[in-house]
């Protein structure tokens, strides 16, 4: 992770104090169970990721057609794969709209708003995705941001930024790397990265 959006070391122990002292004070008004929070982490961790995002972009990858009717319509698209968990257009995965990487340009996906995020196909945002930082500059900034992430993206490349709200949530579908000719839908999901579906990164060579 580039230093620009670096947090303090303890920042996730400190946030976790604060989560842990909220929790107890919600079981102890009986607006929430002990059981609440771990059947929330749950459905993120097994259920809703960015494993189903790779999975989604993997298909795009092996099925042209496919491919279209994901950026034509997302969630009608995804509603498809009978595979992945339900609730793929619930929380958060209402208005998702997909976008792909290609000859001559790169999609970036931020939100200067807040964190609005397709959590269903990514999973929760990072920290730094949430940082003003990165989402004042990003929208400024597109290409100085990406190099600071480890992505050079070529002068004759248009970068294109698009900006997540509660009406709509972006995901990139990147490009297939090379070489990748012949593996199977499972191999190319696991090339899939969520970075490279927020379009910080490409997706990982074979």
């Amino acid at each position: 992770m580039t230093d620009r959006f670096h947090h303090p070391d303890d920042r996730e122990a400190r946030s976790a104090a604060r989560v842990r002292a909220l929790e107890a004070l919600l079981i102890e008004k009986g607006v929430i169970t002990s059981k609440t929070v771990d059947t929330v982490l749950n459905v993120f961790e097994t259920k809703m990721g960015p494993f189903n995002g790779a999975r989604i972009v993997a298909r795009a990858w092996v099925d042209p057609a496919f491919k279209q009717r994901l950026i034509e319509d997302a969630p009608a698209a995804i509603a498809e794969l009978t595979d992945l968990p339900e609730g793929m257009a619930g929380a958060e995965g209402e208005h998702m709209r997909a976008v792909a990487n290609g000859e001559g340009v790169h999609n970036l996906v931020i939100c200067t708003l807040c964190s609005c995020y397709p959590w269903p196909v990514l999973g929760l945002p990072p920290y730094w995705y949430k940082d003003p930082t990165f989402r004042s500059r990003a929208a400024r900034e597109p290409r100085a941001v990406l190099k600071e992430f480890g992505l050079t993206v070529p002068e004759s490349t248009e970068v294109k930024v698009w900006d997540s709200s509660a009406q709509i949530r972006w995901f990139v579908i990147p490009e297939r790397p090379a070489g990748t000719e012949g593996m199977s839908e499972g191999e190319l999901a696991a090339l899939v990265t969520p970075e490279a579906m927020m379009g910080v990164a490409v997706a990982a060579s074979a």
